[in-house]
């Protein structure tokens, strides 16, 4: 490391509304050699607990921002340099520094927001970001998500697509009435909105139910698909965790909503405050408990997922990935054994439900490679 120059290391921007981060843990000492791409601290969002991952390599010579504390994006947190780098160039490093910041005014108010379709005589909310001509890609949340899932992926994958992130009927914004789809109706639902959305075969990505979603579509018309990536999806097994499906749907309080979310992830402390409060803000309105309520019915009839398609991922051409957090506790993670060698499998240690936040720059890697 001797001779490097000194590097800042910054409150990083996860989401165009982002204006600040709460640094929740120090993952890395000071005099800790890091390099880039090492998870070095954990960052508290308005939606979750997301881990950092160093951008540069060398010493980290400060950690500039105490656990606990926030500071708006783009603030110094930490300055890595060289071992050999004397204490008085870094302090004057981070006077320097700081001295010149300047808090960028929020451009929250110039973020894309969500807008309503109309698919199939359905109104569907959809957050749409990206160049026009960019290479399209279709986001499909899972049970009782929303495009708000896609907090982490979709703004980093809008640098090179456009990127598409549907609310599924029944969540988020989009129609509470009308009757339930199951997976095939779902399928051919997205179907009809990436026609009226990218016109050309699309790379989809589905999650949990939205998982099977996607890969539903993908069998039944191959050629609205390009490429396939599954995380932590339904529909390879019958198995799932009904008493997390029915608890979501009936759960009300704070404290019930919380005990469910964090059965989402394989550290319960990643779930924050607002995720509690946004997903309790979303059962409130009216429909949401009828709709879940008709959707699990259709989709897991007697505790169980109704279609299984495990066999049939052989007979798809297209590209398959999927990746399964090794602590799953929705869809068993086992799903995932005995795949044709044609479909790719990820699996992450530590991870569970949610592989889109809780491992978020190497899925982000995974669906842009």
């Amino acid at each position: 490391m001797s001779g490097a120059a000194i590097q800042a290391i910054t409150m990083p921007k996860w989401g165009l509304a982002m204006e600040e981060g709460k640094v929740s843990a120090w993952m890395a000492e000071e005099g800790a050699a890091i390099a880039g791409g090492d998870e070095i601290l954990e960052i508290e969002t308005t939606k979750i607990t997301n881990v950092f991952e160093s951008p540069v390599a060398g010493v980290l010579r400060r950690r500039v921002v105490g656990e606990g504390e926030t500071v708006p994006v783009g603030a110094l947190i930490g300055v890595a340099a060289g071992a050999d780098t004397p204490d008085a160039e870094i302090e004057a490093f981070i006077t320097d520094f700081q001295a010149n910041f300047v808090v960028e005014a929020s451009d929250a108010a110039a973020a894309p927001e969500p807008e309503m379709i109309t698919v199939a005589g359905r109104q569907l909310s959809h957050l749409v970001m990206g160049p026009e001509d960019a290479p399209p890609v279709i986001l499909v949340h899972g049970f009782g998500g929303d495009t708000e899932s896609w907090l982490f992926t979709q703004p980093v994958l809008a640098e090179d697509h456009r990127v598409f992130a549907l609310d599924l009927p029944g969540h988020g914004r989009s129609e509470k009435t009308g009757a339930a789809l199951d997976v095939a109706g779902m399928a051919a639902l997205l179907a009809d909105y990436l026609d009226a959305v990218a016109g050309s075969a699309a790379h989809i990505v589905g999650h949990s139910l939205g998982g099977a979603i996607a890969l539903k579509l993908a069998l039944d018309q191959p050629a609205k698909v390009k490429r396939l990536t599954l995380l932590s999806p339904a529909g390879l097994g019958a198995e799932v965790n009904i008493d997390y499906i029915d608890g979501f749907v009936q759960a009300e309080r704070r404290k019930e909503i919380k005990t469910l979310l964090q059965q989402l992830v394989a550290d319960p402390s990643l779930v924050s405050r607002d995720m509690v409060d946004k997903v309790q803000k979303y059962k409130r309105l009216d429909g949401t408990t009828a709709a879940l309520r008709a959707l699990a019915e259709a989709v897991f009839p007697g505790g169980r997922q109704a279609l299984v398609m495990k066999d049939k991922l052989a007979e798809l051409s297209v590209p398959v990935q999927i990746v399964w957090g090794s602590d799953d506790a929705i869809v068993p993670p086992s799903h995932g054994d005995g795949l044709p060698a044609s479909v790719t499998l990820h699996r992450f240690d530590k991870v569970g439900h949610l592989p889109h936040m809780e491992a978020s720059g190497d899925v982000n890697r995974l669906i842009a490679g």
